[in-house]
């Protein structure tokens, strides 16, 4: 997202359009710095809210075999945004699964694997 706006800022200045007025965000390049960058597999993520944040949980699930009497889920991460960084947050994601779905079919998100019956 932020490379198109960069880029969309150069082609403006390339074609000789005027300044922007006093106080209009510039666009500046974006470094992403992953030095510090680790990786982890979640399977579960809780979201819970307040009027000033969105707080994301992430996990994996630890039942492996069915009939568990209980479900155990490790808690690895929380992410806390804005409300504002939580909609952008949204809208990339499904920009994200729309292009997935578009190449590799549509999700199911009901719980069943593909091709299981459906049981009412």
């Amino acid at each position: 997202m932020a490379n198109e706006r960069s880029d969309a800022a150069q082609e403006t200045r390339e074609a000789g359009s005027t300044p922007r007025p006093a106080g209009t965000p510039q666009s500046i390049p974006v470094r992403w710095d992953d030095s510090n960058l680790k990786s982890s597999y979640a399977n579960v993520c809780n979201v819970s809210s307040t009027r000033e944040e969105v707080v994301l949980v992430f996990g994996v699930n630890q039942a492996w075999e069915r009939g568990q009497q209980e479900v155990r889920v490790e808690l690895s991460h929380r992410i806390i945004l804005s409300p504002f960084a939580a909609k952008r947050l949204v809208e990339v994601l499904t920009n994200i699964i729309k292009e997935y779905e578009g190449r590799f079919g549509v999700l199911s998100v009901d719980g069943r694997r593909p091709g299981e019956p459906q049981y009412t």
